[in-house]
């Protein structure tokens, strides 16, 4: 299998070197008959930003060729990742919208390396019924539409969460509004809900549930020893749902019950986002009636369908982290009188906390997301364990993006944790690497499981 594999990239990059640079076809033609009309294509010019990424993707693809007919399938597998470092920061030099429309093309069309090595047992934990592999998941904004989530799934998360997915396909916001600012590992934005709707992300789902199924009953999915053992209706890992509304629809409980009508059986949770602040009005259905009302119509809207041994998919709200403690404690009180299954905690921020503020960058308006929204998201969550007084599922979520960020939001009451632009400026090497730092930090402080530590902060 080995020098297959190292035959296979050897091939694969000649090839690719052919289509981008046809040498051969100019050399055959300099021997066609004097006064023949030229045929010879023109060699592309490639800007240096594109020579340096083909470069370094013939490198790799060279270089994993030879590694693989030398180890073992683990030990290519952490190569694969690490290899990953070299290439990401490459995405820096692109536009950041076009940037994460890249990375989302690549998960899908499976251009990222894929996990196969099995989970430490300490991380592994059961919510809701269902068996997570691993406590780390990818937060909704990364695909919007469900395009890659087996790729992405395939990473090693525990869980992705897709969307926001609106009712009717929208636009969002102008372009630019994706804003990087790199040295405070935080990212701006104003996307404002760009979707494809619910009908092109319900026929992907759909497309990916029968795809397993397929799998399943004719026998050829993958052996337990191979990967990661299915946690949910995705295979391997859970997937989760975010809902949005429309920009200027008039009634959010309506688009939100549209999305479950479309979306629920294809989902292992579902999520109501009442936070971004980059929808109009949207915030306002955080307050203690709204988020109420708004909670029993989908509640009941979920409840209304037909479901197997499973039963209906879990149901959470995701709040924003700019709440005041009044505002926290109606949130918890309505969570805990509608048995609400969970919490996260929390969104971007319309705040500028230091050293954010000093950034140019930082007038722009939006959300910010990444490391300096830690304090703040983690503190949130602290209060909010304690006013649902650990009865709720948490999910931690806002500046990780290393083993210790997520191990302290645990510890603060998250049971899982979710990353979105670490993952970002991190890539793929980053997620081993946040699951190999949290071991670490569970087996330090005396904890046999993810479970053990939940909380830990209050006892």
């Amino acid at each position: 299998m080995a020098g297959r594999a190292a035959t296979s990239s050897a091939k694969w990059a000649r090839e690719f070197l052919l289509r981008r640079n046809p040498l051969g076809a100019i050399r055959n033609s300099s021997s066609a008959a004097p006064g023949a009309a030229s045929s010879t294509p023109k060699v592309p010019h490639f800007s240096k930003k594109g020579r340096i990424l083909t470069g370094a993707t013939i490198g790799l693809a060279i270089a994993g060729g030879a590694y693989v007919s030398t180890a073992d399938e683990a030990t290519f597998c952490g190569w694969l990742f690490s290899a990953t470092k070299v290439v990401n920061p490459l995405f820096a030099l692109l536009d950041a919208e076009f940037a994460h429309k890249l990375a989302v093309t690549a998960a899908a069309r499976g251009w990222v390396p894929r996990e196969k090595r099995p989970d430490p047992q300490i991380l592994g934990l059961e919510v809701w019924g269902r068996k997570f592999s691993n406590p780390i998941g990818l937060a909704a904004g990364f695909d919007k539409n469900a395009e890659a989530t087996e790729g992405l799934l395939g990473l090693g998360f525990g869980f992705v969460e897709v969307g926001s997915v609106t009712p009717v396909p929208q636009e969002g916001n102008p372009k630019p509004r994706i804003f990087r600012l790199r040295e405070d590992g935080a990212i701006i934005n104003r996307c404002g809900f760009n979707s494809e709707g619910i009908v092109v992300v319900a026929k992907r789902l759909g497309a990916q549930h029968g795809k397993r199924m397929l799998a399943e009953t004719s026998g050829t999915s993958s052996s337990p020893g191979d990967e990661v053992k299915p946690g949910g209706k995705s295979g391997p890992g859970i997937l989760g749902v975010n809902l949005g509304k429309n920009k200027t629809s008039e009634d959010a409980a309506a688009d939100y019950v549209q999305g479950v009508h479309n979306l629920s059986q294809y989902a292992d949770y579902l999520v109501i986002n009442v936070s971004s602040p980059n929808t109009a009005g949207l915030r306002m259905l955080q307050g203690r009636k709204q988020l109420k009302d708004l909670v029993k119509k989908v509640q009941a809207a979920r409840d209304e369908m037909q479901w197997g041994d499973d039963g209906p998919p879990p149901l959470l709200v995701k709040i924003a982290p700019d709440l005041s403690r009044g505002e926290l404690e109606d949130i918890a009180a309505v969570a805990l009188a509608l048995h609400l299954d969970g919490l996260i905690i929390s969104n971007t921020t319309v705040s500028r906390p230091d050293p954010v503020s000093n950034n140019p960058v930082a007038t722009e308006t939006g959300g910010l997301s990444g490391k300096p929204l830690f304090p703040l998201s983690t503190n949130m969550l602290r209060e909010m364990y304690t006013l649902t007084r650990g009865k709720i599922p948490l999910i931690g979520c806002g500046g990780v993006s290393s083993g210790e960020d997520a191990y302290k939001k645990i510890r603060a009451g998250a049971t899982l944790v979710q990353l979105y632009t670490g993952f970002a400026y991190g890539g793929p090497a980053l997620i081993p690497q946040i699951k190999e730092e949290l071991v670490s930090c569970l087996e330090r402080d005396g904890f046999k499981s993810i479970e053990e530590a939940i909380g830990a902060d209050h006892r």
